[in-house]
């Protein structure tokens, strides 16, 4: 029965329930977001400021409460954008890296000239320092003014079953060791002169084509001064690392092996890192849209449903001419999912803790309006008792199930399976998780500050479609990553949103148990986010 009222929202764009997302209403929203009035919505455009408008206006409409600092509806997010010259020069040795074919860096630092001389290299393994796990890759090295040259992902992840790392991260589950994130705050943390990872298309999760996609340009957010990144971070192609081992008497074959062992060591490697570059930098001030529902007897305590708003603008011409990357389902149908939660609660009983609608910027610049807002937080991160994000929902129809990403992590699972067995689903892990898709979504900028969250993210593997099962659910997946990050991911009249609202309505099930009080997830035993989390134990009693 309620498939079938969902079926006629579908057409008439009222209602099934005051319970139900409408799959219409996400339709409309997303045909609005992703049209070419809105410009792709990039960070520092017009389109930015139309997204604003446009987004501020639906939340007012639903009579919902500023949400950002001071009583405002945004937040604003400061950032630096950097992109290194043509002509920069890198060397090992006398060995030219040529950027692009050998050699992908970027800068985040607010410097117009980057000048590395002759800085020694040290082989780090895969760079974890994990108490938890008793793995320590530095062994105290002092690595100030060294390039590092990094192994990805984390020590487990082509581990035999007598290496030491066998089991200690996940098994081949990737943990945030494995992110390359972690791997360039690490390098900063220890004063490095550059960052390098040797990029593999597994242990990375993507080909060298999407590391060598920003051809030399990044973003950050503006950082205080005790928060420096490192002075260049970058990758060096499969090949091209293999060489450079071999050059400097080193094989690289077996030092992998040596690097899943606990007694590893840094491994100077008698070579020399240069740089010279020119770099343009520029400061864009961007913005997150926040809007509130109070709580009625536990108003500082907070629940946050979020997603991103940003795409990746105009770009070049693709083969049929079109620039425009609108960004439809990454993430414009996020966005429609957290409006049409916020229609759902405002529709219903008053919450007793306070219920938080965040729109982030920059998440495809490196998830920046999130990291801004849990540096800068507006709600205590020590009372926030979940962040529930929506990021690329499946476009293909109602499914028998619900694809989990990063399950382990938290008790959010065992309230996602009481959602979904409610709606007659299943909970799916995810494919692929070495791929550590739940470290590359928003939601990680809040976890890595102890919040326990959940992410649904279509990325993860093939649902089973009610109409085509997994073989239907794969199909769709392969067509949607054909269309990832390009002028293709645009609105289509044609998308079956039922499976899509079902999905908004399993995080406002679960909204609706988080908004009572006393209910505080927690992260599992052996989560990287454990401890930090208990830190701030005293202050939810």
């Amino acid at each position: 029965m309620r498939l079938a009222l969902l079926a006629l929202a579908t057409t008439l764009a009222t209602p099934a329930s005051a319970q139900d997302a409408v799959p219409q209403r996400l339709s409309d929203d997303v045909k609005v977001l992703a049209s070419p009035a809105f410009g792709g919505r990039a960070p520092g455009t017009a389109g930015e400021r139309k997204t604003l408008d446009w987004l501020v206006a639906r939340f007012k409409g639903l009579g919902l409460q500023p949400g950002g600092p001071d009583g405002q509806w945004v937040q604003k997010v400061p950032l630096i954008h950097t992109r290194i010259a043509p002509g920069a020069r890198m060397t090992v040795g006398d060995a030219v890296l040529a950027q692009g074919r050998e050699i992908a860096v970027t800068t985040v630092r607010d410097a117009a000239r980057i000048d590395i001389a002759r800085s020694p290299m040290v082989f780090v393994g895969y760079g974890v320092s994990a108490p938890e796990a008793g793995w320590d890759d530095f062994k105290g090295m002092d690595l100030r003014g060294k390039t590092l040259v990094f192994l990805v992902n984390d020590p487990d992840f082509e581990a035999a079953a007598d290496d030491d790392a066998k089991g200690a991260f996940g098994d081949r589950r990737m943990t945030y060791y494995g992110r390359w994130t972690y791997k360039f705050e690490e390098a900063a943390r220890r004063g490095a002169a550059a960052a390098l990872i040797v990029h593999d298309t597994g242990g990375a999760g993507y080909p060298w084509s999407t590391v060598n996609a920003s051809n030399g340009e990044n973003y950050d957010i503006v950082r205080a001064a005790g928060d420096a990144r490192v002075p260049l971070q970058g990758w060096i192609a499969h090949d091209e690392a293999d060489r450079l081992f071999a050059a400097a008497g080193l094989d690289l074959a077996k030092l992998r092996i040596a690097a899943r062992s606990k007694g590893f060591r840094p491994v100077a490697m008698k070579r020399d890192f240069s740089a010279t570059a020119d770099v343009a930098v520029e400061r864009i001030e961007s913005a997150n849209v926040l809007a509130r529902l109070p709580g009625r007897t536990r108003p500082d305590e907070t629940v946050m449903f979020a997603a991103h708003w940003d795409a990746y603008g105009e770009g070049p011409a693709d083969a049929t001419g079109k620039t425009l990357r609108p960004g439809a389902n990454d993430d414009a149908l996020g966005v429609a999912g957290v409006v049409e939660l916020a229609r759902l609660f405002k529709a219903g009983p008053a919450p007793e803790r306070s219920l938080v609608f965040a729109l982030w910027t920059g998440e495809e610049r490196g998830l920046l309006g999130s990291e801004y807002y849990a540096t800068h937080p507006v709600y205590p991160l020590a009372k926030t008792a979940a962040n529930l994000t929506l990021d690329i929902l499946q476009t293909a129809g109602p499914a028998k199930d619900v694809v989990l990403v990063g399950q382990g992590q938290s008790s959010l699972d065992a309230m996602l399976a009481d959602a979904a067995r409610a709606q007659g689903r299943t909970v799916t892990p995810e494919t692929f998780s070495e791929r550590g898709l739940f470290y590359r979504a928003d939601h990680f900028s809040v976890v890595r500050r102890g919040v326990p969250s959940l992410l649904l993210m279509a990325l993860g593997g093939a649902s089973d479609l009610k109409d085509g099962g997994r073989a239907g659910g794969q199909k769709w997946l392969d067509d949607y990553m054909a269309c990832y990050h390009k002028t293709c991911d645009a609105w289509d009249a044609r998308w079956d949103l039922r499976g899509a609202a079902a999905d908004v309505d399993l995080f406002h099930a679960m909204g609706a148990r988080l908004a009572t009080a006393g209910v505080w997830p927690t992260w599992s035993a052996g989560s990287e986010f454990l401890a930090v989390r208990e830190k701030s134990a005293g202050e939810r009693r």
